[in-house]
């Protein structure tokens, strides 16, 4: 009785060993990217209080600060708060993007890849959900530093969106976000971007992510999400004609 409980513990471990790469391997390349997500969005409708600065030569530059209130089916609204710049907005719905200015009584089109400030655009600021906005396959498992990670490739489901392609590396067991290699629409490298990863309110969230032009080398935009919180907002924050008329105090 013992030798035939000794084989089934062998044939057990077995098991185990068989399962766990088969597990690992399994898991689809869309369930990674959305546990990817989770590392930066705290709720589907969410308030994000974000700081930019542009470093130059190693030198803070600039420096804005930023609300955006997004919510799903790809909208989000960008009210900046700095002095420079007061009253200005932008919206996404969808595919659309206008930026509304304090002096004009119309909304301006805008592009998702048009700069809001150093190397950020419109779009880098006001768009947080990879997985609705790409599809995504998986590239291969790779080293970042010292941790295994799995490289995802991201290709636009929208032609408005930020970029065509997004090379993004996520760490093979947790998914959290390291870097990303960003490809505008003829396929060029346009940047690069670290994510810092940190624990707020005991929950891992990223917390800011470094820009570095590919273009223009020496510069460096860094995007701080200075805290994050579920809201939700008014309807009509998303009318554009609202948005010129209107203040809005979220």
């Amino acid at each position: 009785m013992s030798e035939l409980r000794a084989v089934a513990r062998l044939a057990l471990a077995g098991c185990a060993l068989l399962l766990t790469p088969f597990a690992h391997a399994a898991e689809s390349a869309e369930a990674l990217l959305k546990r990817a997500d989770a590392y930066r969005l705290a709720a589907d409708s969410v308030k994000v209080e974000t700081r930019i600065e542009v470093i130059k030569n190693g030198q803070l530059d600039k420096e804005r600060l930023y609300t955006v209130i997004a919510r799903p089916g790809r909208e989000s609204l960008v009210l900046m708060r700095s002095p420079a710049e007061k009253g200005q907005k932008v919206l996404m719905k969808g595919d659309d993007f206008w930026m509304i200015m304090p002096t004009s009584q119309r909304p301006i089109r805008i592009t998702p890849t048009q700069k809001l400030l150093g190397d950020a655009a419109a779009g880098d600021v006001a768009t947080l959900s990879w997985s609705t906005d790409y599809s995504v396959t998986l590239a291969g498992e790779d080293k970042c530093g010292d941790a295994n990670c799995r490289q995802l490739s991201l290709k636009a489901r929208f032609p408005s969106t930020t970029y065509a392609r997004i090379e993004l590396w996520v760490d093979a067991k947790s998914a959290q976000p390291l870097r990303a290699d960003l490809y505008v629409a003829s396929d060029k490298l346009a940047k690069r971007a670290q994510y810092t990863t940190e624990k707020v309110e005991g929950v891992p969230r990223v917390t800011s992510m470094a820009i570095d032009d590919e273009i223009a080398t020496g510069r460096r935009t860094v995007l701080h999400y200075e805290s994050q919180r579920p809201t939700q907002a008014p309807e009509e924050w998303f009318n554009p004609m609202f948005l010129t008329r209107n203040e809005v105090q979220p």
